[in-house]
């Protein structure tokens, strides 16, 4: 019987004191958190160990959390209780979420890739419904552009074409869009690239 591959991420996330990825908010976040009332409600689709959306609560919004990983939501509201921070953290699958309520922002890095691209397209047409107007999402995938990396190929089955998620948002105002190539390392693997692209983006009616 073949071993399950485990990916990386999961062993860090059963380690309180390891660093899945990041302790501090992607950048973009940071940037276009301004652009949202305070106390308006986010939702973190796929949120990991939770960088994000803590820093989201800390601003004064209203988060909900979700991660299909068990391990991620556990560490999640472990470093909540740290921090005391609010964040409605839970076990949910992207590709079968069902949105309950409107957002005023909707943030998923790093988490569409691993799903099939037919998975990871309805969810962001129901995200758009779900949005409130004036609401903006920010959305990171992995593209084709170079090849994954063999630590997560067995997982990346949802690989977008360059720009194919900008196109799921011609019918709202891009505030940002970035296609690009970047370094990154894990650990016991060496240093590889993934081809990434980004988009903000507002609802307009």
């Amino acid at each position: 019987m073949n071993k399950k591959i485990v990916p990386f991420w999961e062993e860090a996330y059963r380690e309180y004191e390891a660093i899945a990825f990041s302790n501090e908010p992607n950048a973009t976040i940071t940037e276009f958190e301004k652009k949202i009332n305070t106390q308006s409600k986010v939702l973190d689709a796929g949120c990991g160990e939770g960088q994000n959306s803590i820093y989201l609560a800390q601003k004064g919004h209203y988060v909900d959390a979700f991660d299909l990983s068990e391990y991620g939501i556990e560490k999640l509201k472990y470093r909540c209780e740290l921090s005391n921070t609010q964040v409605n953290a839970f076990v949910a699958d992207l590709t079968t979420y069902q949105f309950e309520q409107y957002y005023d922002m909707i943030v998923c890095f790093g988490a569409l890739h691993f799903v099939n691209k037919n998975a990871w397209k309805r969810f962001i047409i129901n995200a758009k419904e779900y949005t409130n107007i004036g609401g903006i999402h920010i959305i990171q995938i992995f593209t084709d552009a170079v090849p994954a990396p063999e630590d997560i190929a067995p997982f990346a089955v949802g690989l977008a074409k360059d720009e194919e998620i900008k196109e799921l948002y011609t019918d709202w105002d891009v505030l940002q869009f970035k296609s690009y190539v970047f370094e990154d390392e894990h650990p016991n693997f060496p240093k590889h690239l993934h081809a990434s692209n980004k988009i903000v983006a507002r609802k307009m009616r």
